[in-house]
């Protein structure tokens, strides 16, 4: 540390002290000398700002906000700070903006979650102006606080989205301006900084193709180098880079800058659009919603998703699983009726994400009994196949690559997307497109016998998937009941033909209209958090569960589970662990998914220490690990020292949960391997009670009083831990717990 460090550690401290003491002048002056001493000190900054503030010195205050956030764009309280000069200047739109940019790069980052609830609410303090003629507006007189009687439910697709709210005892999916009842998840941002969101930016890809953006859901909640992110972005037309977290932004070219946008402020638009549908359509404000994801969306995912409620000025109540939510719309009418428990099959595929869900309702009760699918499956993954042979027949037509040009691919992209649309109703159609590629015409006939060629592999996939599922809910094709088509990609006649052959010719139940139907769940799952209970919602509970096991590294790199995969979620367990060497006050925590005991064939999730336990001897203290999952599906692992209180935890966030494939082989391996991995465990569990056994012959030469008899005693011990290390690998466990009876009866027969 050098001497400056020093000197700026010290007038910190000193400056900490004055803050404390409301000295705030003299803290100012402190924090100023740390900055002359360390000038590039985001944490300076911070200090110093909150102090200018105190001392109402609102212009210095925010300037030096502004310089923590230029220092470390990604730390959270650069915005807490600027957020809070905003707020007393009352610049509250302002203030929004930037607690809402925190809270993309820090998602649980509670300052900044409670700054912008306490800006927006001062927002909603004022009176709003009123609407152009004509339209439906809400007038709020200073001083109202309006709280919505409705919770609205969005479906927010990878492609598409649906909102729909309970209303007059049912569901309405509400329209758009164009009387559409889907919304595209698109946003186009014009080179003066103004944005379209939905139909009308989807109008914009062809004319301003790098700066409309779509298929966010594929990226937010991970980090760029995850496995199958990048692969996505090279199928985007616009770029997408990453920042010095490792988080994919999209990069937007305005006239007067570069924009870098985080996936969570797109999605954040696109909720923003369906919040203003909806109160259009209510003439009043809303501000809660239920919000869905795909089932095998991880935490980090979950938590971006509902940061980006947040973002869109939406208190998001539930996060709830998309086959949930269309189980809940198809039980409302159907389930409730039944006199006897039904098993439902959910096979929910849509333009991005693809999941399957087993289900039993039973008396209103809506237990998931297993979960899989794919956050990398869906419709514009058939358009991507239709896309690639397309390109191949326009260079057989002497054409230039498209790929050489953004527009000419998303001319090509959009007459794929009609192409397939239009093979689900008829047997063929034709691709026409004119002035394409140096102005030349471009005409392709397609059989949807090509287009079930093209996607062959990805339609396989899919039925995997749903009797990989079958076989964790331990059941038979023929003991499910109903199997409900949920999304658009579901309309394809191949993959209902493949279904139909799975379930030995059982008819699909087609009576949802799959475009809307998670959303109409999410508004019935709103209306029940909401209160808004009749006869058909009086007695409906949903129980979803977590698609992996869950636990933690134990000695000997196994992985301990604490929730076992399928378990119904919300849900708290906990099991108690100790230390495996003497006088321990730390332990490092490491949280795993997956199937295997080793952990290290699993996936890490996260890591944290817990620091202040008992100082014993190995064995002694008593550390409880609590998984708590939500019922959003976000987890927290905490450990808590039962005799010191020393408590630590984590939020788990920005992880990458495994892949279809990955989670299929988990499983397979943990099958193939069940009897190998369970002799790890067993010469595991040998390894650890042969050197108990070992540290207790110790201890107890230590206490004898013959020396003769101690040192017999410590030689035989000694001699069993040399022959453990030498021989560990090679061993059985049989062997090991042979030696560790024989030591203890020696023990035993010296102590007589």
């Amino acid at each position: 540390m050098t001497d400056k460090t020093i000197q700026a550690e010290a007038a910190k401290t000193r400056g900490n002290d004055a803050f404390k003491a409301k000295d705030f002048p003299l803290a100012v002056e402190c924090f100023t000398e740390a900055i002359e001493c360390c000038p590039d000190s985001k944490e300076f900054y911070s200090n110093r700002s909150a102090a200018y503030l105190k001392t109402d010195q609102l212009t210095e205050a925010l300037a030096d906000a502004q310089k923590c956030i230029s220092l470390s764009p990604e730390w959270g309280k650069g915005y807490v700070r600027k957020g809070a000069v905003l707020c007393v200047m009352g610049d509250l739109v302002g203030a929004v903006a930037c607690y809402c940019e925190g809270i993309s790069h820090e998602p649980e980052n509670e300052l900044l979650s409670s700054g912008l609830a306490a800006a927006q609410k001062a927002m909603g303090k004022k009176k709003k102006k009123k609407g152009k003629k004509g339209k439906k507006t809400v007038e709020v007189e200073e001083g109202d606080d309006v709280t919505s009687d409705y919770v609205i439910g969005i479906d927010l697709g990878t492609t598409y989205s649906c909102v729909g709210v309970w209303k007059d005892d049912g569901v309405v999916i509400i329209e758009n301006d164009e009387g559409q009842k889907t919304i595209p998840s698109y946003v186009s941002f014009e080179k003066d900084g103004s944005r379209k969101v939905g139909m009308a930016a989807k109008n914009q890809t062809v004319r301003n193709p790098k700066n409309t953006v779509y298929d966010v859901k594929r990226i937010i909640g991970q980090r760029f180098h995850d496995q199958g992110v990048e692969a996505d972005i090279e199928k985007f037309h616009y770029d997408v880079v990453a920042n010095s977290e490792d988080k994919p932004m999209l990069k937007i070219e305005l006239d007067a800058e570069t924009k870098m946008v985080n996936p969570e402020e797109v999605s954040a638009m696109v909720l923003s659009h369906c919040k203003d549908l909806a109160e259009k359509f209510l003439g009043q404000p809303v501000q809660r919603a239920v919000v869905t994801v795909p089932a095998y969306f991880n935490d980090s995912q979950r938590a971006a998703t509902k940061a980006a409620g947040m973002i869109a000025g939406l208190d998001v109540l539930r996060i709830i699983n998309e086959p949930t939510a269309a189980a809940l719309s198809y039980g409302l009418d159907n389930a409730i009726k039944a006199d006897k428990a039904m098993n439902v099959l959910i096979f929910d595929l849509g333009g991005g994400t693809f999941d399957v869900s087993v289900l039993t309702i039973e008396g209103g009760i809506f237990t998931v009994k297993a979960t899989g699918g794919d956050t990398r499956l869906g419709g514009e993954d058939f358009d991507n196949n239709l896309v690639n042979h397309l390109v191949q027949e326009v260079e057989k037509a002497g054409l230039p690559n498209p790929r050489e040009s953004p527009r000419d691919m998303q001319r090509l992209r959009k007459a794929a997307e009609t192409a397939k649309r239009e093979l689900s109703l008829s047997a063929s159609t034709e691709v026409r497109l004119d002035a394409f590629g140096c102005n030349k015409n471009f005409n392709c006939k397609l059989a949807r016998e090509k287009f079930e060629q093209l996607n062959k592999g990805p339609f396989t996939r899919c039925i995997d998937t749903v009797k990989a599922v079958l076989k964790d809910s331990k059941l038979k094709a023929g003991e499910i009941d109903e199997i409900i088509l949920v999304g658009g990609s579901t309309r394809i006649p191949k993959l209902q033909e493949m279904l139909v052959d799975l379930f030995d010719g059982k008819a699909l139940c087609k009576t949802l209209n799959p475009d809307e139907a998670v959303a109409y769940g999410a508004a019935v799952q709103g209306a029940i958090l909401n209160g808004k209970r009749n006869s058909k919602t009086d007695s409906l509970l949903l129980m979803d569960v977590t698609p992996l096991s869950l636990g933690i590294e134990t000695t000997g790199r196994v992985m301990s589970v604490v929730i076992p995969r399928n378990t119904p979620i919300p849900c708290v367990k906990t099991q108690t662990y100790t230390t495996e060497a003497n006088y321990q006050t730390k332990v490092d925590v490491s949280v795993f998914e997956g199937e295997r005991l080793k952990s290290d064939e699993n996936n890490l999730l996260g890591e944290f220490t817990i620091s202040g336990i008992e100082s014993a001897k190995r064995g002694e203290p008593q550390i409880d690990v609590s998984f708590s999952i939500d019922s959003n599906g976000i987890l927290k692992v905490t450990a808590r020292d039962q005799k010191t209180r020393a408590t630590a935890d984590i939020s788990i966030a920005n992880r990458s949960r495994a892949t279809t494939e990955e989670i299929d082989r988990m499983v397979a391996e943990a099958n193939k391997y069940k009897a190998e991995d369970q002799e790890r465990l067993n010469k595991l569990e040998a390894k650890n009670t042969l050197e108990q056994a070992i540290f207790d012959v110790m201890e107890a030469a230590k206490e004898i009083d013959d020396g003769k008899l101690a040192d017999i005693l410590t030689k035989a011990a000694d001699k069993e831990q040399m022959w453990l290390e030498e021989n560990y690998e090679t061993c059985r466990s049989a062997d090991m717990n042979l030696r560790k009876r024989t030591l203890l009866r020696r023990l035993e027969n010296r102590q007589r």
